[in-house]
């Protein structure tokens, strides 16, 4: 006996492979960016569109398994700055406002880095000028031997025909000539050049109004006018004008006029000389 079939086409796609195959369909209109609806195509039971039955086929909203799509959003479209945006523009403004602020303090601490600097270079050479003021000062009241390590070998008034007065107006240092002749203090130099019975000889007026005179000089080495400071070297020894050998005379007045003489001796010990 044959195998016995109903007499109606075979049967139609399940349920399940039409809500697969409608489903498929509507992610491939999803990527498409297509706002609709689709609904999966009414199959029929058989290929004329007709059920077992031989009558036209429909199928429900079930059974065609109809799906919602939303359509992507369009391209080209402004949108609003989003919140990664947004916090990158914070960031960038905020590193701004640092480096703003770090290139105004850098030029804040030059600035007061070279104001420190400045202050220091003025009080440094505040203490400098004080400092050579101090010496200038100590110079000035200053004084010392004409001589240096000599000894007096003639005193002060002391009686010989040699001195047109009778007496020695100064006193006599020993150095035999070209030693060293300095001035005792600080002064002015009044004359310096022949002095007729003194020779060669240098005349200056110090800071006290005293007058210091150096005589029988081989050779002078200041001029008229010129400042002299204690210690400066003045000439050097010899026995030129009236004089028997070298040495130096040292003369000490008051004023400058002769016979206004003091005690030379007593005149350097009054200013601190050991003579």
């Amino acid at each position: 006996m044959a195998f016995a079939r109903s007499s109606g086409k075979h049967r139609g796609p399940s349920r399940m492979t039409r809500r697969s195959a409608s489903i498929a369909g509507a992610a491939t209109l999803a990527t498409t960016g297509v706002i609709g609806t689709l609904a999966a195509p009414a199959f029929a039971s058989d290929g004329d569109g007709r059920d077992q039955n031989g009558d036209p086929g429909t199928l429900s909203a079930e059974d065609t398994g109809t799906l919602q799509i939303l359509a992507a959003e369009q391209p080209g479209t402004l949108q609003p700055l989003s919140a990664p945006d947004s916090l990158s523009a914070q960031v960038a403004d905020q590193a701004h406002a640092q480096k703003q602020q770090a290139v105004a303090r850098a030029q804040a601490e030059a600035e007061a880095k070279r104001e420190a600097e400045a202050r220091a270079k003025a009080e440094r050479e505040a203490r400098e000028r004080a400092a050579r003021e101090a010496e200038r000062k100590r110079l000035l009241n200053t004084y010392q031997s004409p001589v240096a390590g000599s000894d007096v070998t003639t005193s002060y008034q002391a009686n010989s025909a040699l001195w047109s007065s009778g007496t020695h107006t100064g006193i006599d240092f020993h150095a035999s000539t070209g030693t060293k002749i300095v001035s005792v203090g600080a002064g002015t130099v009044v004359e310096a050049g022949w002095g007729g019975a003194y020779g060669y000889n240098v005349v200056i007026q110090m800071r006290d109004g005293s007058y210091t005179q150096y005589a029988h000089l081989s050779s002078v080495s200041v001029s008229a006018g010129q400042t002299a400071m204690p210690g400066q070297q003045i000439g050097r020894a010899g026995s030129t004008g009236n004089s028997t050998g070298a040495h130096l005379h040292f003369e000490v007045r008051t004023g400058a006029e002769y016979g206004s003489d003091v005690d030379p001796v007593a005149y350097l010990r009054g200013k601190g000389v050991k003579v």
